[in-house]
């Protein structure tokens, strides 16, 4: 199972800070939204705990593993930030083959665990012979969300799942990650725009702001909601 454990963590390009986070713990289990506007923070929170781009300073660990140089934490790690993440020659159903025999799963599970997400799918994604390039923009990222849970992980990590997403989809996607959560103790971490999906199933809410921390909140009550939904009204008026 994965807790994070985030120390003195800096971001910078050209001098100018981008994340500034001194310290941030997060518990095994937790599912944790992270909400802010463009450019708060969020994509690049995601990739430092990815060790996907260096930080300026400081360290992030999961399980106790410092990311950068050790390559343990992400046999137990899932991931979907963008269209990037995906193998567009490939079918869907090879891509996310190929993601399980990466992990070392059989044919068998693969196939079985790809059904698992046929209502999310449906037909027209994983019986398609279709080329993932070739896709629409809501179809590629329900690709790229199964390709992050199909392997069951302990962590799982995804920016802005609900992007692009149709209406049916979003409810569903929201009913998996709670069911991901309770029966296998996924810690998950998601970025939003929508603030009332992240109140709906996140169990702590994290407001950045021009890359730091503004609010940290694990009690999620309608006067949470509110004081977040008016922060955001006054910096958009």
């Amino acid at each position: 199972m994965s807790s994070i454990n985030i120390t003195n963590l800096k971001k910078e390009y050209n001098s100018a800070i981008v994340l500034d986070i001194p310290l941030l713990n997060i518990k095994q289990g937790e599912i944790i939204g992270i909400v802010g506007n463009n450019g708060a923070g969020k994509t690049t929170l995601f990739r430092l705990i990815l060790d996907l781009i260096e930080p300026t300073a400081g360290t992030v660990k999961i399980n106790g593993i410092e990311v950068a140089g050790n390559d343990r934490w992400k046999a137990t790690t899932g991931a979907y930030l963008d269209d990037k993440f995906l193998i567009k020659f490939l079918t869907a159903k090879e891509f996310l083959s190929f993601i399980g025999s990466v992990y070392k799963l059989s044919n068998t599970e693969i196939n079985n665990r790809i059904m698992s997400f046929n209502e999310f799918m449906t037909n027209e994604i994983t019986c398609n012979k279709k080329y993932i390039h070739e896709f629409s923009s809501g179809n590629k990222q329900k690709i790229g969300i199964v390709s992050a849970m199909i392997t069951h992980p302990d962590l799982l990590i995804l920016d802005e799942p609900f992007n692009f997403l149709d209406p049916s989809s979003q409810i569903i996607i929201k009913k998996l990650l709670l069911e991901y959560n309770q029966e296998y103790n996924t810690t998950i971490l998601l970025s939003s725009h929508n603030i009332q999906y992240v109140m709906d199933i996140c169990s702590r809410v994290i407001v950045f702001d021009s890359g730091y921390i503004l609010y940290d909140e694990s009690d999620i009550t309608k006067e949470t909601k509110n004081k977040i939904e008016s922060y955001f009204s006054k910096i958009n008026s």
